[in-house]
């Protein structure tokens, strides 16, 4: 079912690109069924935390009226940034699963290595919950966002 979830991801990030958002996208699933979802609303908010994972925590948190969201799996179209990843940890999500690299990002000009370098060392915390599943598409979103002459970069 990951492959299913992660495409669902694919095609929101995909979709912002065609309205002029960052090129990432994620749904946080409970029970088989969506319960948020989100897009990279960075450019469009004017807020640098609006990461498309963070903006689905805060739509399963608001569906579900809880913050803890254990039991959850948030599937994301990249591997999350240290910030959403540490989101994630604060709302107890059972774990992360993730399609495109951080490398793939950077090849589209979204390079936060140096953010991935800070935390270089895991954590315990992070042991089990974050996992790549490789999805035939997990390209297609930064190949939209490279063909949109219109793109904000940052």
């Amino acid at each position: 079912m990951g492959d299913y979830w992660l495409g669902v991801a694919i095609d929101l990030a995909t979709a912002n690109v065609a309205n002029g958002g960052g090129p990432f996208g994620a749904v946080v699933v409970l029970d088989e069924r969506v319960i948020g979802q989100g897009v990279n609303r960075v450019t469009e908010s004017l807020d640098p935390t609006a990461h498309a994972e963070v903006t689905a925590i805060r739509d399963a948190c608001r569906t579900t009226g809880r913050f803890d969201l254990t039991g959850a799996i948030l599937y994301a179209s990249c591997e999350p940034c240290p910030l959403c990843l540490a989101a994630s940890l604060w709302a107890r999500v059972d774990r992360t699963v993730f399609s495109a690299t951080r490398f793939d990002a950077e090849a589209a000009g979204f390079d936060d290595a140096d953010f991935h370098e800070a935390i270089s060392v895991v954590p315990r915390a992070w042991v089990g919950k974050l996992a790549q599943h490789e999805h035939a598409r997990s390209l297609e979103p930064f190949n939209a966002w490279r063909a949109n002459a219109d793109r904000v970069a940052y």
